[in-house]
């Protein structure tokens, strides 16, 4: 609500609340005194009315139907329609929208009211509590997240209304408490009951609804007559302080001086139950927004961590901390609806600096919690940030514990039960309201570790002094109203998980305790777990936990950080506990030393124990000369085993050791003195790789900072798109934005051409997604696609020229990336298969590789050329199994397998990766054993190779090649295949095409058609099929059968006399020098066993002639069609192939179904 200048309500407020109050009191009256007086009219009884009323009463009671529903009630009997009106009145309350809606569903329930005050309205409140009633626990129980939300919000928007015009009702005297009281104890019992069955918060909109207006009337509250900004406090403390502040001071314009109690609707007790009631519950919704907020930000680290971790969030993760936010999004704006209405102040919400919880070691968020200084780790005796937080940022027992059970007094003494009672003697009067707290406490079962509670705030004392115990007045009081330093990395206040004492005695919480502690394994649970201990602290506990110590399971070594953290957490207020491990461990290295000659048994031992001493000297908690006498005893006989307990010692605190100021001198003259040794002895190779890697890792060789490569913002985001945002989900979006930038720009042109040819620098499995990219952006950029392609090419080469082992890895992406682009078509099989040879002969004496046959490029002991054969194998290879592709396949299968042989013994992965790939691409492959197997065989494919070629060769001068004219026309798919192995070698640059794919080789013959002897052997052929038909074959037309018998029985003779007179009508028997217009027919004749001819004249135009010339053209149109057909069927099956290919190539990129 707004607030006047001079610290009074608004004038409109103050007319809009008066203007309210007087309606409703009217209305009062008027219900109250005229309830069940008799109408002196008389009523009308029509049925067609009173079924007109409860219609209109059902579609709405606001204000467009509020004067003719008022008149009807007056001038209609309505007693028989009592029930029917309840329920009609209960569905017009819920179209009730605004606030004139309201007053008009009021004004026409009171009319009812009137008329019937027990009939009608004690069935309404009963059906109107009905309706507000809380949903049943069990219902919702039974429904699914999704639904139940769906079914709250139903149900609010169903009761909003109903709750408005029951508040107004109870106000008007209709609901009643009783005779002479007002409904507010009935409205107050209602909103509790659906409040406090929604443990989901689902019903804090009603009560919103409600406040914004019916605050004034059933609560008393009042706006702030200060206009200062609210501030944080304790809940209700300031909504109390105003409203006392307001109905106290009466002054011109306050809502307090309009009313005097008597004037008041509702009941000042009741006023003030319902004030509680409401602060009460704002309280719990502030501590569950301070809960969800405080989950919400431990999820939000937990996403960096794991980002930092892994490099990505998962979509599980992302879409739980999505949730999350919108429904703390959705808390957080209630809280400060009702924070604005109730007037009490918004709690307290930390930010992601004043978080106490510590991130887990080994995650390095590269933030300082605190702002501070950043800590310069470069050179320092830290590796990084977090190293240090971990053992330097250790929180002080005092800002959790009673200085009582601490017994904090003079350090150099020790703090034990005696010291204990006597200091409580001395600080009696100070301590006695803190043992009090912590006896209650005690009995409660229950220990609440509140920062600035029962733990008093941190002295102001540094090491060295101890006058917290013997201090003056003041400085106590300072000590306890101060708010205690908080550090970086420690708890500031109790962590969530304070320990929770059960019904048992000190021994068996302390043997829990140790129960609990292998499990923790981050920073916050062992600092809860050393405030735990320091409740349990007694001089036997201390024995029972150095006991425990010293029982460290051996392999177990990854908890002894945490130990050492516990440790020296406890140790600056329990020094005997730190000095009784150092001496467990120095006891347990002395004997160690005098079993130096048992190595394999002690081994994990001799581990744990340096392990546990280095993390304790980095703590502090193990003295200087107790490390360095240590140091001392090993070098002292610097061999056998002591050789592993240096290594291990300069690895655990080395560099700490080497770079603390008191330390660093006489750290250094023995790592001096332990080089010497070092050159002087005779150590194996394991152990002078040992001493080198702990020397060099507590003492790195200076070397100056590596330069970062500037880029610019363009190259930055181009990198970030290919880098980072590609996904399955998001390679369109990546699109988009790729297509957006100015390619015009030599220097995104540049970036775009680096990116793309680097697919070593994506992730394996995005190297698809690159491919994909390509082939979509070739459609726009062409010239981008071919450079792509040429550059892969070139890596390729090269990486073959060179074969160098620290570029292995570049080459497996390349040769992955050279697959995943001919399968989306931006180049050809002929070059994937130029690859795959290039592959398996380059470097070779005449691309024949020979067992144990050394070549710079290709040892027989290199197996990488046989992994990057089956890893372009393994991406398109299940592409080739159809087709010439296929045969060509199979060609270099078979060389493959020779190459293989020409090397040593397989290992086992690449032994195992090989099978599984040409297992993949011929399941039914039959590996040959040997190399004189596979010779054999690849002699035999080329031997087939250089055959067919030359019979193509012979062809071509060839004149009489009759009978072998077939086999050329029907040459097999391997001469095509050898010839294209065997010739590309010396064909012209220029001459070949592009896509070698799109073209298809022909001889000669076969680019002019068909000759004069297939012609000839053709007819032959065809002939011989005719008269070697069955009879049934031989039913054919009458058209069909002259055909037949004009073309296979006239005799040789006549045949090529006909030849050699005809030109244009072969088949036709024309006689020169007849008259035009006549087409001569020749009649056969048998008698006996001989053949006679008769030549008779037709005319041209008579019906037969016409029908047998349409049937010679036809018959000889189908003959030419047939004879294309067989002769060029191997190069209509190749076209029909690439026809497909390029469609599929149009419609997009080659879908691959695995089979096996």
């Amino acid at each position: 609500m707004e607030a006047a200048p001079n610290g009074l309500a608004p004038p409109k407020l103050v007319d809009e609340e008066l203007a309210r109050r007087a309606k409703r009191a009217q209305l009062k009256d008027l219900n109250t005194k005229h309830a069940g007086n008799e109408v002196s009219k008389a009523l009308d009884s029509s049925l067609k009315r009173h079924t007109a009323l409860i219609k209109r009463i059902k579609l709405s009671i606001g204000t467009e139907n509020h004067d003719q529903i008022v008149k009807d009630i007056e001038s209609l009997s309505l007693e028989k329609y009592v029930d029917e009106l309840v329920g009609a009145v209960l569905e017009g309350i819920a179209r009730c929208k605004t606030e004139k809606d309201v007053w008009s569903a009021v004004e026409i329930i009171s009319s009812l009211h009137r008329r019937f005050p027990k009939a009608f309205t004690l069935s309404l409140v009963s059906s109107l509590s009905a309706a507000l009633a809380a949903p049943s626990r069990a219902a919702l129980a039974a429904l699914s997240p999704e639904q139940r939300e769906k079914e709250d919000a139903t149900r609010v928007s169903r009761q909003r209304p109903v709750l408005r015009v029951c508040s107004e009702l109870a106000l008007v005297g209709i609901i009643k408490d009783a005779p002479e009281r007002s409904g507010g104890e009935w409205i107050m019992k209602t909103i509790r009951d659906l409040l406090s069955n929604d443990p989901t918060l689902s019903s804090l909109p009603l009560l919103t609804t409600f406040l914004k207006s019916y605050a004034r009337p059933y609560l008393g509250l009042v706006p702030p007559t200060t206009t200062k900004q609210v501030s944080s406090g304790e809940a209700g403390s300031l909504s109390e302080a105003a409203t006392n502040e307001a109905n106290s001071n009466v002054t011109d314009g306050a809502f307090p001086a309009l009313f005097s109690e008597e004037e008041e609707l509702v009941e000042k007790d009741i006023r003030d139950r319902f004030k509680r009631m409401c602060e009460g519950y704002f309280e719990n919704v502030a501590k569950k927004l301070v809960h969800e907020h405080n989950r919400l930000q431990d999820q939000d680290r937990r996403n960096h961590e794991a980002y930092i971790r892994s490099g990505e969030i998962f979509e599980d993760r992302q879409q739980a901390y999505e949730k999350m936010t919108k429904n703390y999004e959705k808390l957080l704006a209630s809280c400060q609806i009702l924070s604005e209405l109730l007037y009490l102040p918004m709690p307290t919400l930390k930010t992601a600096s004043q978080k106490s919880e510590s991130i887990q070691i080994g995650t390095n968020t590269g933030s300082s919690l605190l702002g501070s200084e950043s800590y310069d780790t470069a050179g320092g005796k830290w590796e990084d940030e977090e190293e240090r937080r971990f053992f330097e940022d250790i929180p002080d027992l005092k800002d959790y514990v009673p200085r009582s059970i601490l017994g904090v007094g003079d350090e150099n003494t020790e703090i034990s039960e005696e010291d204990n009672q006597e200091r409580e003697k001395r600080e009696k009067e100070r301590v006695q309201e803190e043992v009090k707290k912590l006896e209650e406490e005690l009995e409660g079962l229950k220990i609440d570790m509140k920062e600035g509670g029962d733990a008093p705030a941190k002295a102001s004392t540094t090491n060295g002094s101890a006058n917290d115990a013997e201090g003056d007045g003041p400085e106590d009081s300072v000590d306890e109203d101060g708010a205690p330093t908080p550090t970086p990395g420690s708890p500031k206040a109790s962590p969530p998980g304070s320990p929770r004492l059960a019904p048992q005695g000190p021994s068996q919480l302390l043997t829990a305790l140790l129960v609990r502690l292998p499990d923790a394994t981050n920073r916050t649970l062992i600092d809860e777990a050393a405030v735990e201990f320091a409740f349990l602290n007694s001089k036997a506990a201390r024995k029972r936990l150095t006991k425990f110590m010293s029982q460290i399971p051996k392999s177990r070594t990854d908890l002894l950080p945490h130990y050492s953290r516990f440790i020296a957490i406890l140790n600056r207020y329990m020094p005997d506990i730190g000095s009784e491990i150092v001496a467990m461990l120095d006891e347990e290295f002395r004997y160690l030393q005098r079993k130096k000659n048992v190595v394999k048994e002690l081994a994990e031992v001799r581990s744990k124990n340096t392990a546990f001493i280095s993390n304790l000297t980095k703590f502090r908690v193990v003295p200087p000369h107790v490390i360095l006498h240590m140091f001392k005893v090993c070098l002292d006989d610097f061999s056998g085993t002591n050789v592993e307990n240096i290594a291990h010692l300069l690895e655990g605190c080395g560099r700490f050791l080497l770079r603390s100021e008191d330390t660093h001198e006489p750290f250094s003259k023995m790592l001096d003195l332990m080089r010497r040794k070092q050159s002087m002895q005779h150590f194996d190779q394991r152990q002078l790789l040992l001493l080198e890697n702990a020397y060099y890792q507590c003492n790195p060789p200076e070397r100056t900072a590596r330069q970062a490569k500037e880029r610019t913002p363009m190259e930055l985001f181009i990198r970030h798109l290919i880098y980072d945002v590609l996904t399955k989900k998001t390679i369109d979006k990546v699109l988009k934005l790729l297509r957006k930038l100015d390619w015009n720009d030599p220097i995104v042109d540049k970036t775009l051409h680096k990116v793309f040819t680097k697919p070593w620098k994506v992730k394996y499995n995005n190297i698809a997604l690159l491919a994909m990219l390509t082939y979509d952006l070739q459609r726009y950029h062409p010239a981008f696609a071919i450079a792509v392609v040429d550059q892969v090419l070139e890596d390729i080469r090269r990486g073959l020229e060179q074969n160098v082992y620290n570029i292995n890895q570049r080459r497996v992406a390349t040769m992955r990336y050279l697959g995943e682009l001919y399968i989306f078509r931006l180049l050809s099989s002929s070059i994937v298969f130029d690859a795959l040879w290039t592959l398996v002969t380059f470097g070779h004496p005449e691309g024949r590789p020979l067992p144990n046959q050394p070549c710079p490029v290709d040892m027989p002991d290199d197996f990488f050329r046989i992994r990057l054969v089956c890893v372009l194998l393994d991406t398109c290879g299940m592409c080739f199994d159809r087709g010439a592709q296929q045969k060509k396949l199979d060609n270099f299968l078979t060389f493959f397998q020779l190459y293989v042989h020409c090397k040593v013994p397989l290992p086992m992965d690449v032994d195992f990766m090989l099978s599984d790939s040409l297992e993949a691409v011929r399941p039914n492959l039959v590996r040959f054993k040997t190399f004189e197997e596979a010779a054999v065989a690849v002699d035999e494919m080329i031997s087939s190779a250089l055959q067919n070629a030359g019979i193509v060769a012979g062809e071509d001068g060839a004149d009489d090649s009759g009978d072998d004219s077939g086999d050329e026309d029907q040459r097999p798919e391997d001469i095509d295949d050898e010839d294209d192995e065997l010739t590309h070698s010396y064909q012209p640059p220029d001459e070949r095409a592009p896509s070698p794919e799109a073209v298809v080789l022909k001889s000669t013959q076969e680019s002019i058609g068909p000759s004069e002897e297939d012609d000839a052997d053709f007819a032959k052929e065809l002939a011989k099929l005719v008269t070697d038909t069955s009879a049934e074959s031989r039913k054919v037309d009458k058209k069909t059968a002259l055909a037949l018998w004009e073309s296979a029985v006239p005799p040789p003779v006549l045949r090529k006399k006909r030849n050699e007179e005809n030109d244009e009508d072969s088949d036709v028997g024309t006689i020169p020098g007849n008259e035009p217009g006549v087409m001569n027919f020749t009649l056969f004749t048998k008698r006996g066993n001989r053949q006679q001819t008769r030549q008779i004249a037709i005319p041209a135009e008579s019906a037969l002639a016409v029908q047998t010339r349409t049937a010679q053209m036809q018959d000889k149109v189908e003959q030419q069609h047939l004879k294309r057909l067989v002769l060029d069927y191997e190069q209509r099956e190749e076209e029909e192939e690439l026809r497909a290919l390029e469609a599929r190539s149009r419609n997009g990129a080659i879908k691959i179904r695995f089979v096996g």
